[in-house]
């Protein structure tokens, strides 16, 4: 199940992404030890943007790799890493002038979805009890790396037409918020982490100062794999 989940995510991400994930496979042994654990992270997100109206949920996947960092009461971690692929924004939003009539023409009926991507870095202080529940909460600071409208309208053969926007000089490039979370580690502590966080952000992500700010909101429904957790402890 560990393969097949990997596996997936892999093929769900492109470019420089991937070329970080496969290296964290390939070193996950490397970088395990007493004091810290080391894994892969991802699954389905469900973002928002508050602010903008009308709009609607968008769901995407994430992944990325995580480090658990052991304080002296071993109940207690701080947990950082990087969401490589994190995919935020909204959909069903209200479709506006791209300046030329004959596109705002054809895309008058449709409707605009709006996708975010950032390379998101969370600090959380995690503490996980003895029946391997935990709860996790602190910053997350993100960068973003790419931004597009997409624009979709059904024509009368009931084929989308799409036309995509680059929209990324309208945004800031960095995003702040706070993420809370909470999970269950499987295997008596050893095995897969289940975990659903919430990200609320802090940051008016638009440069136009001078419409509504708009904010990103996030809900993840997560799974982090350990990578050479079960070697270490088999060679114990």
């Amino acid at each position: 199940m560990r393969l097949l989940f990997i596996l997936t995510m892999i093929t769900s991400i492109h470019g420089t992404a991937n070329g970080q994930v496969l290296i964290s496979i390939l070193l996950g042994d490397k970088l395990n030890s007493d004091n810290v654990e080391f894994g892969l992270e991802g699954g389905l997100n469900i973002s928002s943007i508050d602010g903008l109206d009308p709009s609607a949920g968008r769901t995407g996947l994430n992944l990325g790799f995580y480090f658990d960092f052991k304080l002296r009461d071993p109940r207690w971690m701080i947990h950082t890493g990087v969401l490589v692929k994190s995919n935020m924004g909204a959909e069903d939003i209200e479709v506006y002038s791209l300046g030329d009539p004959d596109l705002d023409n054809i895309f008058s009926d449709g409707s605009v979805t709006r996708k975010l991507g950032y390379f998101n870095v969370p600090f959380m202080m995690k503490y996980q009890w003895p029946n391997h529940i935990f709860v996790e909460g602190g910053p997350m600071f993100g960068l973003m790396n790419k931004s597009t409208d997409e624009f979709v309208s059904t024509v009368k053969t009931k084929e989308d037409l799409t036309y995509k926007l680059k929209i990324k000089d309208r945004y800031h490039p960095l995003d702040a918020g706070v993420m809370i979370g909470v999970g269950y580690r499987l295997l008596g502590g050893n095995g897969m982490n289940l975990q659903i966080r919430y990200y609320y952000g802090f940051v008016d992500t638009t440069i136009d100062d001078s419409a509504p700010g708009q904010y990103n909101r996030t809900l993840y429904i997560n799974v982090g794999i350990p990578i050479g957790v079960g070697k270490k402890a088999a060679k114990e």
